[in-house]
């Protein structure tokens, strides 16, 4: 009985999914139990249990086996890379091989032409298969391995001058278009937002920043002879001068992956051994997020969700790069666009289209500056203004004026706390009677990383490592991620934000009008409730959303 038989028999399947596998099988020459994968009639796991029982051949969760990396190295890794076998362990003339398809005989006998053993499979999923030939190989290893072969072809070019034509050619070969593609595939599937491509003397060092936290990629080491290639042909992709390697260089690459579109912002910076690169990467498809997503707790929820619903006056999100910030104005704007309303948005870039917003591009080159923007977006009768951006005097008292004429304006601020923000509008120049009686509130952020929901567990924390202002429950029970798979044995997977609120009462209008310090403004609004980052950040990792290492890594004592 075969294999999709007998997932029939067994009720695993429908007559109606088999004979769908079967047009797929003919159509395009995927097995059947393939084939009943790929429709997701079935899962990889249950296929290789069915493989297992009918075939006698054990199966093996390969995060928990120790593989012979010397093995490992000692095979082909164009052999690995096009077979997908890793070779386990070696005992008494026979390698013991993992393989998610038991039925690649020739796989097995070219592999024991080249060993002289015997080859013993066992059934492994075919990502943990990948993970350890990348953690092993790196990316691309098998297009590095075609790359070394014609070395010659590729050389690295020590010097720019003259040779544009030489690296023209050289990033527009098909194996480093490949090796490209694949670096950005990679960083795709560890839900990487950043890629960093830095050159040593030595080496070339590829870095994936996942959750806010950078993590080396698995690259193999004769990827520095290849440098050049890489950099240009990022450089082609993105529609930058190939020849200039004196400068920074700003530009923007879009992709199409499985079905996804993505946006990636370059920067090409010259360094001491070469040019560096680092690239934004922007998932449309994932990163929108709906106020409840945010992460909030329910009376800061409950207080941002009626400021936005005011028919004017100035809300603000602060804190540094990567918090978040961009992403609540995002949400915010979903949450109270409606047919009713008019919403504009000036910003740099406009990362994300939203549907029923009218958002425009920033172009400092012809003056198309923030204030510019705001300026004339007014004469467009907005009700809901958006700033990217306050970063002069300029745009701050453009947006100051938008208020005061009856918009809603919403905008971000580089300032590390919510009380901060009045006072960096006054180091702008504007006003105090200005900021007084337009800014209704300034909210900072933090994004923190959450424990991993597959390998949670509860622990009894010590008192005595604790943070100083900690207050852990009476039972010390705290959660942390044991590390798995699915977070790549971090005990993390995603993040969510801390926040801390700051409405503008009457005490601290008159702060404000007197130009009193941030200090001042944080202890007038404790009064009023006001919640440090921190605070709320202890409430997530009392309620087992987060660890305090990370409240701590992202959060100052005050």
């Amino acid at each position: 009985m075969s294999i999709a038989e007998e997932l029939l028999d067994r009720g695993m399947i429908t007559a109606e999914q088999f004979a769908e596998a079967m047009t797929l099988h003919k159509s395009e020459g995927l097995r059947v139990d393939r084939a009943l994968v790929k429709l997701g009639c079935l899962s990889e796991d249950a296929l290789l249990r069915i493989m297992s029982e009918q075939l006698s051949i054990p199966m093996v969760d390969l995060s928990k086996v120790s593989v012979d990396v010397e093995i490992l190295k000692n095979l082909p890794a164009k052999l690995v890379y096009r077979k997908r076998l890793v070779p386990v362990s070696q005992h008494n003339g026979s390698l013991t091989v993992a393989t998610s398809d038991p039925f690649d005989l020739y796989a097995f006998d070219e592999l024991r032409l080249l060993t002289g053993l015997e080859i013993r499979p066992v059934l492994a999923s075919e990502d943990d298969i990948s993970k350890i030939i990348k953690a092993n190989y790196g990316v691309g290893g098998d297009t590095i391995d075609e790359m070394m072969m014609s070395t010659d072809d590729l050389e690295v070019i020590k010097d720019s001058n003259g040779d544009t034509e030489d690296l023209l050619e050289m990033a527009q070969e098909a194996s480093v278009i490949k090796l490209v593609n694949e670096i950005f595939l990679e960083a795709l599937n560890e839900r990487a937002s950043d890629i960093h491509i830095e050159p040593y003397e030595k080496d070339l060092k590829i870095r994936y920043r996942i959750d806010g936290v950078l993590h080396d990629a698995s690259v193999p080491p004769q990827i520095r002879r290849f440098q050049a290639a890489i950099i240009s042909r990022i450089k082609i992709m993105a529609s930058l001068n190939i020849a200039e390697k004196r400068l920074p260089q700003d530009g923007r690459i879009k992709l199409q992956a499985g079905g996804r579109q993505i946006d990636i912002r370059v920067s090409v910076i010259p360094m001491l051994f070469g040019e560096g690169i680092v690239m934004r990467l922007l998932d449309k498809a994932n990163v929108l997020f709906t106020l409840p997503q945010l992460g909030m707790d329910e009376t800061t929820f409950g207080t941002f969700k009626e400021l936005i619903d005011r028919p004017h006056g100035i809300i603000l999100v602060t804190g540094p790069t990567g918090s978040g910030k961009t992403t609540t104005l995002y949400a915010a704007l979903q949450a109270i666009v409606s047919p009713e309303i008019k919403v504009l948005t000036v910003e740099d870039p406009v990362e994300y289209n939203l549907e029923g917003v009218n958002q425009i591009q920033v172009h400092p080159k012809i003056n198309m500056t923030f204030a510019a923007g705001l300026r004339a977006i007014l004469r467009h009768d907005p009700d809901v203004v958006m700033i990217g951006e306050i970063r002069d005097s300029e745009t701050a008292e453009a947006a100051i004026q938008a208020s005061l004429t009856g918009h809603l304006v919403l905008s971000t601020l580089h300032t590390n706390d919510a009380c901060s923000a009045a006072t960096r509008l006054l180091d702008m120049g504007i006003e105090p009677f200005l900021v007084s009686s337009t800014l209704m509130a300034a909210m900072a952020q933090r994004l923190v990383r959450t424990i991993c929901s597959e390998c949670k567990e509860a622990y009894k924390a010590d008192r005595e490592n604790l943070p100083a202002d900690f207050t852990p429950p009476d039972d010390l029970k705290l959660y942390r991620g044991a590390g798995c798979r699915k977070c790549r044995g971090t005990g993390y997977h995603g993040r969510t934000g801390v926040y801390e609120m700051m409405l503008v009462n009457e005490p601290i209008r008159q702060l404000i009008m007197a130009r009193r310090t941030a200090g001042e403004i944080v202890r007038e609004a404790r009064k009023i409730g006001l919640r440090l980052l921190r605070e709320d950040g202890w409430d997530k990792v009392r309620h087992g959303i987060t660890t305090p290492e990370e409240v701590t890594r992202n959060t100052s004592f005050a």
